[in-house]
């Protein structure tokens, strides 16, 4: 079978981004499916494709993948109005493939939600079969986050609407995103739930050696986080914690921040003035060498603004990356994945805007390597039994299968 698969910020291993979608078109080829992928670029993506001057776009294989780059360029520091034309020039090329190309199933995956019109047109005109994969409710998500525009929240309406009538099953990400798509679909519409997954051969745990970066002394307690730095994330939740450690005179407790966002240069400029040399910043790198540093981690910070609409509404891939490099994860706010830390006793779970609950948690697990030990372990083993890469793909394929 042909599926055509679109997914506007597809990575690799070699790039810096998540690579859900690479692991699900690797799952499916080998089940005899043949995957043509179509995304934009990334400025860390590090596909490398080369460039067709006849199509305009990148094209190759990568690893057995047929992958078509449209040449629209993508950054985390975009403006909202630079983004939402990119957005929309990658669903207008991708609904011209849509139309074009001989496939037997389109499957789309949002962020954006965009990435959904090429589905709904292939269900429209061409009467093919269409899976949608949900990672944000929209617009329910951006309204949360305090976004206003009556046009823009409206147009998202539309389209999440469409996309759940027009295709033949939905998957999503987390139970939140689960109830939202059953509210909106056809009654007895096809829903699977399908988390972010743990790469257990790319992150897993490793002898504790001293993490090799300006800033870090062999003994310090080293908290990271890895992933955007948007608003969002609400990383000024490590801003308030570091004015707390210096305040205290603690020089062991270190923030690790990787990666790259729209926050990050505010935050570093905050470090800076306010002189908390607690902090480092380090800019994204792959996938492969992001494992070998959170492999080295004492704990993984799992952090969100105190937004409800999160709670139950997100999969973020950095939970499954600490648990699966076996360290232990601090979370900052509510819901499920603060359940399953808790559960399974691999972190903890600390209430939202409290720098002192975070403080006093990371002195804690300094002060009790083993305890971190632990949780690591329990962390890891609830990456192997529930979270793994192989059971959520079979999963995947199974459902993609029965719905075709």
């Amino acid at each position: 079978m042909k599926i055509l698969y679109f997914h506007q910020h597809f990575t690799t291993p070699k790039g810096s981004g998540g690579t859900r979608s690479y692991e699900f078109a690797q799952a499916l080829i080998k089940r005899g499916h043949q995957v043509t992928m179509v995304c934009g670029q990334m400025d860390r993506d590090a596909l490398n494709l080369p460039y067709d001057s006849n199509f305009g776009w990148s094209r190759g294989s990568i690893d057995g993948i047929d992958v078509i780059a449209l040449p629209l360029k993508y950054s985390n520091h975009d403006g909202v109005g630079r983004r939402l034309i990119t957005f929309f020039k990658y669903a207008v090329k991708s609904i011209k493939i849509a139309l074009d190309f001989e496939y037997d199933l389109v499957f789309a995956t949002s962020t954006p939600l965009t990435a959904a019109l090429p589905g709904i047109f292939a269900s429209w005109l061409k009467q093919k079969k269409f899976i949608f994969e949900v990672r944000d409710l929209w617009p329910e998500l951006p309204r949360a986050m305090g976004m206003k525009n009556p046009v823009l929240l409206g147009g998202m309406w539309i389209i999440e609407g469409c996309a759940y009538r027009s295709s033949v099953a939905c998957v999503g990400l987390s139970p939140g995103i689960i109830e939202g798509i059953k509210k909106r679909s056809p009654k007895n519409h096809p829903v699977a739930l399908i988390p972010n997954g743990c790469d257990l051969e790319i992150f897993k745990p490793q002898p504790k050696t001293p993490i090799k970066i300006k800033g870090i002394s062999p003994g310090d307690f080293v908290a990271g986080f890895t992933g955007a730095h948007g608003k969002a994330n609400g990383l000024d939740a490590i801003i308030e914690a570091s004015r707390e450690i210096k305040k205290r005179n603690i020089t062991h407790i270190k923030f690790l921040l990787v990666g790259d966002g729209s926050e990050k240069a505010r935050l570093q400029k905050m470090a800076v003035q306010e002189q908390l040399d607690g902090i480092i910043f380090h800019p994204p790198i792959s996938k492969v060498a992001l494992a070998q540093i959170t492999a080295q981690l004492d704990c993984g910070l799992m952090f969100l603004d105190n937004i409800p609409a999160f709670y139950y509404g997100t999969s973020p891939n950095k939970f499954f990356d600490y648990i699966s490099a076996g360290i232990p994860v601090i979370n900052n706010y509510p819901g499920w994945l603060a359940e399953i830390i808790e559960k399974n006793q691999c972190g903890a779970a600390i209430a939202p805007g409290n720098p002192v609950a975070l403080v006093e948690k990371l002195l804690n697990l300094a002060s009790e390597p083993e305890k971190c030990r632990k949780m690591g372990q329990a962390g890891r083993a609830l990456a192997e039994n529930s979270f793994s890469r192989e059971i959520l793909t079979t999963q995947f394929c199974e459902f993609i299968d029965n719905n075709l």
